[in-house]
């Protein structure tokens, strides 16, 4: 009998252990008072780095140093949402996590060019599916030639989502003196 019994406590007490919950991952020193991981900004995981960006109206034709403003709509392609500030809280003094669109510039043949890229940061939370429509400056090369106009999302001092794997969208631009 107690045997029985001395068995049937192990089993409770085991039981009670495996059914507690798991402590929640905090980021900070030791001893500090922590905040939970997912209220903080930081790199999104891996499968967070996909989007959609649509360009209605892309300029054909531009000349050279010529700034643009263009229209794209982009869309939360991911299974997590992108904080529009990279976490529910980002109390960093720069803008490292932020999510923006951008834009780069590619010579005829694809290959990266050192122009200026333009930036312009999500004007809201997105949640996966969610939309917003925004405005991007982009500043055409200071050479006249072929250019191919890239515009992607980017998760500032992370990646950009092309590099993850995420579709990118192309329009071919003249740049002309």
């Amino acid at each position: 009998m107690k045997l029985g019994f001395i068995l049937l406590a192990a089993a409770c007490v085991t039981l009670a252990i495996g059914c507690k919950p798991k402590p929640t991952t905090t980021t900070g020193s030791p001893g500090s008072s922590a905040t939970p991981i997912s209220r903080t900004a930081a790199p999104l995981p891996d499968s967070g780095f996909k989007a959609q960006v649509t360009l209605s109206d892309p300029p054909s034709k531009l000349r050279t140093g010529q700034k643009e403003v263009i229209t794209v709509k982009v869309k939360n392609a991911s299974d997590v949402v992108w904080w529009q500030r990279g976490g529910e809280i980002n109390d960093r003094p720069d803008n490292k996590f932020y999510i923006a669109v951008g834009n780069r510039w590619l010579d005829k043949d694809g290959k990266l060019t050192s122009e200026t890229e333009g930036h312009s940061g999500i004007s809201k939370d997105l949640r996966p599916g969610e939309e917003a429509e925004m405005t991007l400056q982009i500043t055409a090369p200071k050479e006249p030639g072929e250019y191919i106009l890239s515009l992607d999302m980017v998760q500032e001092g992370v990646s950009w989502f092309g590099e993850k794997g995420s579709t990118t969208t192309k329009a071919r631009v003249t740049v002309v003196k």
